[in-house]
């Protein structure tokens, strides 16, 4: 299972940092799309959120502080989801149904971060349990 959890992590964290390229790769674009939404300072926005996504990849790839990359995931996603994607307030049906998809997408990956709290650390194949990073965790049912 070890393995496996191992292959997950790198799937994860490969896509919050190809998100965080993104981010900072296409600045300019994503905070014409920011300000669209009305948020303040688009491009700063665009900078910290692939800065949050940077550090919820590299913190779970590598599993060495996963808990500050849990974090900095709740922070990217739920402002960013009930902001940018609020398909609610869509009257567009094609726009309706990509902001649909990217929030509900949001709130699966919300979810697979949360679940990240429940597995005791040091991770398994980690540079946290490499350099012994622990935790005491007393895990509840």
């Amino acid at each position: 299972m070890a393995q496996v959890f191992l292959v997950g992590r790198v799937i994860v964290g490969a896509y919050y940092l190809m998100s965080a390229y993104h981010h900072f790769a296409d600045t300019h674009m994503l905070a014409r799309a920011t300000a669209a939404h009305h948020v303040p300072a688009p491009e700063a926005a665009v900078l910290v959120a692939g800065l949050l996504l940077a550090i919820a990849g590299v913190t779970l790839l590598l599993g060495v502080f996963p808990r500050l990359g849990v974090l900095a995931v709740v922070v990217f996603l739920l402002p960013v989801s009930f902001v940018m994607h609020a398909f609610w307030a869509d009257t567009n049906p094609a726009l309706r149904m990509a902001n649909m998809i990217n929030f509900t997408k949001n709130m699966a990956l919300l979810g697979s971060a949360l679940m990240f709290l429940a597995i005791p650390e040091p991770w398994p194949y980690s540079v946290g349990r490499r350099l012994g990073l622990h935790r005491r965790v007393r895990v509840v049912a």
